[in-house]
């Protein structure tokens, strides 16, 4: 039988890889996105009509949004993955309330709140997985993204703390923790910016959402099964 796994964030570069890549290892998928409704439109493309569930809008930088979402999705599910990649860098200071309730909303808020409607059905099956993407930032912090480091450390505590509590329910729960990525998250860079950034990596490059996707998927599958409340960090050495 195949797994049925919800995508949060799936539009994005570590999204559409975790999408194809689970398609590929047998997974149903669901896909949910905010406004890039054409890289979805590409994903259905490339997806199996068997393995295809639906795609479901909203934008979930809102409590409004998450109630979208939460009102139109199935609620059972075997897997979830949360890739939500919206971020803010520049001076803390210089960050408005409107965007501070923007990132909590969609690494916080979205990620407690769908959590809590998917989690009943799982402890039913007493199966379930869920995985979500934090970052380095949420490890290390980073000067200019501070907000974004507390929201991802947030992340980090929630996987911790729940994986605890549902573990005698046969769910675990982990995250993962890129480093610097070739996705358009980083696209503002310079070549310069870059290569100075791949420098102080000690594997020299940047990783590919590929590889995030790989490891997201071994978090997933029955190789793991002894591994829960952990922040795997795909990072080429990068601390």
């Amino acid at each position: 039988m195949h797994k049925k796994c919800l995508i949060i964030g799936a539009s994005g570069g570590i999204g559409q890889a975790v999408a194809r890549y689970l398609a590929q290892t047998g997974y149903k998928v669901g896909l949910q996105y905010n406004s890039n409704s054409r890289t979805i439109a590409d994903l259905k493309k490339e997806i199996s009509k068997e393995q295809w569930i639906g795609a479901y809008q909203a934008d979930l930088s809102s409590t409004e949004g998450i109630y979208t979402l939460l009102e139109a999705m199935d609620e059972q599910w075997d897997a979830i993955v949360f890739a939500g990649g919206h971020m803010w860098s520049g001076l803390f200071q210089d960050m408005s309330p409107r965007d501070m309730d923007a990132l909590y909303h969609v690494h916080i808020k979205a990620v407690w709140m769908i959590s809590r409607q998917i989690l009943p059905s799982m402890i039913t099956k007493k199966y379930g997985r869920i995985v979500v993407v934090s970052s380095i930032f949420g490890v290390e912090g980073a000067s200019l993204e501070a907000a974004y480091s507390s929201v991802k450390g947030a992340q980090n505590s929630f996987v911790k703390g729940l994986a605890k509590e549902v573990a005698p329910s046969g769910i675990r729960v982990n995250a993962v923790a890129p480093g610097l990525i070739q996705t358009k998250m980083n696209a503002h860079l310079s070549d310069e910016e870059l290569f100075s950034l791949e420098e102080d990596i000690p594997m020299g490059r940047a990783g590919s959402a590929e590889e995030v996707a790989e490891t997201i998927e071994f978090l997933l599958g029955d190789q793991s099964s002894y591994i829960t409340g952990q922040i795997i960090q795909v990072n080429g050495g990068w601390a």
